[in-house]
């Protein structure tokens, strides 16, 4: 019985210990506490998209169109997998990215459909491009419309796939 006892409190003491230690990292379940200003409704989305593949040019980047919203918490939650390591990295070496606001959906939506992004398929959706402009993907299932129950890492597959070889 003592050494159950024991056995009890070291497992207590241990899960405690860890409790105190550990640094959650964003969940696929959780939303930010803040939300995060993202998309730009008085942006030119045309004109930031020209800006964005000549400067993706220059530098032999793709380019990423991100459609959404502010109010979208499935937005908020890829933009934070977007700033986390090596998410973070990979976008910076390799990506120019344009955050296209949406409205309620009712903004910019010539801009979504010139990309072949349908946007009722839902939000956050993304777009490829080659620095000529050339559309290299688009969302046409909605595949990040449920980030909140995805994880860091399918981000980091797709910036993968995506990247210039």
């Amino acid at each position: 019985m003592r050494n159950l006892i024991r056995y009890v409190a070291t497992v207590v003491t241990l899960v405690g210990v860890s409790f105190c230690v550990h640094v959650p990292r964003v969940s696929a379940q959780m939303t930010p506490a803040r939300k995060q200003h993202i998309y730009d409704a008085n942006a030119n989305a045309k004109a930031d998209i020209a800006a964005a593949l000549t400067k993706a040019k220059a530098e032999k980047k793709r380019v990423i169109l991100d459609f959404g919203g502010d109010w979208c918490g499935d937005c908020q939650v890829l933009y934070i997998y977007f700033h986390q390591s090596p998410n973070k990295e990979l976008l910076e070496k390799n990506f120019e990215v344009v955050s296209v606001d949406i409205g309620h959906m009712d903004h910019n939506v010539d801009v979504a459909d010139k990309y072949g992004v349908p946007l009722k398929k839902g939000v956050p959706a993304l777009a490829v491009l080659d620095t000529d402009g050339t559309l290299l993907y688009s969302q046409k299932q909605g595949e990040f419309e449920s980030m909140r129950s995805m994880n860091p890492e399918s981000v980091t597959a797709f910036l993968n796939k995506w990247k210039r070889p």
